[in-house]
């Protein structure tokens, strides 16, 4: 099997980081580059760029800059996508963002880890897993989701969570390591007549 075809396996790995082809991550780069120091009113030139490094990417996806990621072909959108400044996306394995996804600023998501062992880890050996954020999924700021993950319809991360573990469907979860804390209720819909506009 062919290191690009782990990659994009939705299996984890554990691998020798060293061994990853550099010209691999050399696009991701080059187009995040590109990307964050495109004008605010170049709406079609970032379209485009993301269309070229993401693996999937839906039209309603929009990213303020700086955004960084690994290799770009492993994130994939699905709908509305909403990604403030200063987004990391370590995509060593598959991250699927589903529709209505709400990512706050200083949000990493982390498929990438390394060996616990130091001696493997200074050697370069580095684990991988997937992460997958469901429809409808608000990530609180500076909120870091690991791999592995997967993240259930509906649900809210409060900021600053480190999410190691799968949170299900409908719930607000907050905390390190995040933990659900109460099921998103109708007491959580905002009535008409209190918005401001």
């Amino acid at each position: 099997m062919e290191i690009r075809d782990i990659l994009q396996s939705p299996a984890g790995y554990m691998a020798q980081n060293r061994a990853i082809p550099p010209e691999l991550k050399e696009k991701a780069q080059r187009l995040c580059w590109e990307y964050n120091r495109s004008a605010p009113d170049q709406k079609q030139a970032r379209q485009a760029i993301l269309s070229e490094l993401f693996g999937t990417c839906h039209p309603l996806t929009f990213i303020e800059p700086s955004f960084h990621c690994d290799y770009g072909f492993n994130i994939h959108t699905y709908g509305l996508a909403v990604i403030n400044y200063n987004c990391v996306i370590l995509d060593t394995s598959p991250v699927h963002i589903g529709a209505g996804a709400f990512i706050a600023p200083g949000v990493c998501l982390s498929c990438a880890g390394h060996s616990i062992d130091p001696m493997q880890r200074s050697e370069g050996i580095s684990t991988s897993k997937p992460i997958r954020l469901e429809e409808n999924v608000w990530i609180g700021a500076n909120a870091v989701v690991c791999g592995g993950v997967t993240i259930g319809k509906g649900s809210v991360i409060g900021a600053g969570s480190v999410v190691v573990r799968d949170i299900p469907a409908g719930v607000v979860a907050v905390g390190t390591p995040c933990r659900p804390i109460r099921a998103v209720t109708e007491q959580d819909r905002i009535p008409p007549d209190q918005l401001a506009f």
